[in-house]
């Protein structure tokens, strides 16, 4: 699977991230010029774990997000749709829960989490608005939602980076990646996705409120949050 705007079919999304695990952290490291560990630092200060609380990370991948999440009394659960991922996850992360799990039918309780994040796996899925219906289900009343997900850079900048994201980004994948196909994919995805304001009205029209974002990298990067009041 190479184009976005085609069907995203659960299998070949989950096949497409098993084929690139091993090397996925590294390789998402020097494509994005090391700002994903930046990126990965403002996500956990937004998402504020406490003592007690119990934390879903989905899409979780190997589990490096998740693992910035696991604070002294923290409840973490990774949850990924690819066993490939699970799999390497497990290796590196012992200490971490993994479960295999797809957003749009979520294996947990109603109200069971105080906080649901998603880092850069809401574009793969297949209908969005049933994920986000999901994430309200397993919240807690007052729980909240922290969704951190490429985005749309404004203005004459914006330009020169689609043209970074059409034009150089898959010639640069197919030296540092294997599988290049996924990071063609990776581009063709983030120029088909809605812009900010967009996947905010999205986010409240699932029924959450508070919705805000906040760009990081000129709006290369957005975290959306949200609370699920009732």
């Amino acid at each position: 699977m190479s184009k976005a705007d085609l069907s995203k079919s659960p299998e070949q999304v989950s096949k497409m991230f098993d084929d690139v695990a091993h090397a996925y952290d590294k390789t998402n490291d020097l494509l994005s010029f090391g700002q994903a560990k930046r990126w990965r630092k403002k996500l956990t200060e937004k998402v504020d774990p406490q003592s007690g609380e119990k934390i879903l990370d989905i899409a979780a991948g190997t589990g490096t997000s998740s693992m910035a999440l696991k604070l002294p009394g923290v409840e973490v659960i990774a949850a990924d749709f690819s066993k490939g991922m699970l799999a390497e996850g497990k290796k590196r992360y012992p200490e971490l829960e993994f479960v295999f799990a797809d957003a749009m039918k979520l294996p947990f309780k109603n109200n069971e989490f105080d906080v649901v994040t998603m880092s850069f796996g809401l574009r793969n899925v297949q209908d969005r608005d049933k994920a986000l219906g999901e994430f309200l289900r397993v919240l807690k009343p007052g729980g909240r939602l922290v969704i951190c997900e490429f985005s749309h850079v404004p203005g004459l900048l914006g330009v020169f980076y689609r043209a970074y994201l059409t034009l150089i980004l898959p010639h640069v994948s197919r030296l540092a990646s294997k599988t290049p196909a996924a990071y063609s994919y990776l581009s063709e995805s983030i120029v088909a996705w809605p812009k900010q304001a967009e996947l905010a009205k999205d986010i409240t029209k699932a029924g959450f409120s508070k919705t805000q974002w906040k760009n990081l990298s000129f709006g290369v990067v957005a975290i959306h949050s949200a609370i699920r009041e009732k």
